[in-house]
């Protein structure tokens, strides 16, 4: 027996010393830390005492340790598992926009290269980090379970990319190399990108209706809840593996109700007109592909204002059944919504 295994051992919930040691030797690494999320898992893997590396694509200031470099390629992969016990894998290509193969390099062919170079160097454990888009086709989603991911439903590059992708994790899946796809829907928190920012700019150039009204429910995820159920996922390993985890705040709330409260942390007027769901999903395919051919011409570099993918989210239901990922992963979300939301508007006063 190794001295790590025995550590292992003798860790139980009436000895958190051990527990505590165990953790410290188990190494972790944590890929797509440039963003919001990433960040946030790393720095809750680090307070909890495992031994965290990140690999991320820009060069990042962190109290553990930190590679710049990308997924794709097979090199930077084998050397970033080097030495690890698990593997969080974030990094993804995340766009309304793109050239497919460019969702493929990275969503699938970095995935498959990743869990082979883990396999390859003995880790154990892998959470790949999903999204709930990838069991998402057009319609609304009401209180349902994780569905199953599929490439050739899901809506976007994005979503079939991911679903691609966490079906080639989960394969992978068994007693020696165990995998779960943990799918936090919709995060967002102080410093996103993804979601503030867009709405908040939008919002105060007057560019963001509501669509329908802005009654569509949706679940969406604080970053720290968020965090939390993914380092919980690897935590909770024996019970997690196999299996694809849907991971939400549990507080559906109206989009024009949820977009109200970010435009008022940030201090900008909410949107103050409605247009029909059904014009914005229509005028959406049209800009979204006006919008792919101007960036293959070097024409624009953002992202379009609109796309069908954007318009269904904000036009359909989806809000799921929490029960049995709570029960798996022993957590519930510590911050609610409106919590979230005062913590935002202190982010917007003292930024």
């Amino acid at each position: 027996m190794t001295a790590d295994s025995s550590l292992e051992n003798s860790a139980s919930p009436n000895n958190p010393l051990a527990t505590t040691i165990s953790k410290r030797q188990r190494r972790v690494l944590v890929t797509g830390t440039s963003g919001l999320l990433g960040r946030a898992v790393a720095s809750l893997l680090h307070e909890r005492g495992f031994g965290v590396r990140t690999l991320q694509r820009r060069a990042v200031q962190a109290p553990w340790e930190s590679m710049q470099g990308s997924v794709v390629d097979p090199d930077v992969g084998a050397r970033a598992v080097a030495g690890m016990d698990a593997v969080v894998h974030l990094a993804a290509k995340v766009s309304f926009t793109g050239e497919w193969n460019e969702f493929v390099s990275t969503n699938i062919v970095g995935t498959r290269q990743l869990i082979a170079a883990a396999q390859h160097e003995g880790v154990r454990d892998f959470v790949f980090v999903s999204s709930p888009s990838v069991a998402h086709f057009g319609s609304s989603i009401v209180g349902a379970p994780a569905g199953a991911a599929n490439p050739e439903l899901a809506r976007g590059h994005y979503a079939r990319s991911k679903a691609a992708g966490e079906q080639i994790a989960l394969a992978q899946d068994s007693p020696t190399f165990r995998v779960t796809a943990v799918r936090p829907h919709v995060v967002w928190g102080p410093g996103d990108t993804q979601l503030v920012e867009r709405v908040v700019e939008r919002a105060r150039t007057g560019r963001l209706p509501l669509l329908d009204g802005g009654r569509a429910l949706i679940d969406t995820t604080y970053v720290d809840n968020a965090a939390e159920a993914i380092v919980r996922g690897l935590e909770r390993m024996d019970y997690a593996h196999g299996q694809a985890l849907v991971v939400t705040n549990g507080e559906p709330r109206a989009v024009g109700e949820l977009i109200a409260g970010i435009c008022a942390a940030a201090g900008v007027p909410a949107p103050g007109y409605s247009v029909p769901g059904w014009l914005a999903r229509g005028a959406g395919s049209v800009i979204e592909k006006a919008w792919s051919a101007a960036g293959s011409r070097g024409w624009v570099h953002d992202e379009p204002p609109m796309t069908r993918f954007l318009a269904e989210q904000l036009s359909t239901a989806h809000w799921f059944d929490q029960r049995h990922t709570q029960a798996v992963l022993d957590w519930t979300p510590a911050v609610t919504v409106d919590e979230g939301l005062a913590r935002l508007a202190q982010h917007y006063r003292t930024s």
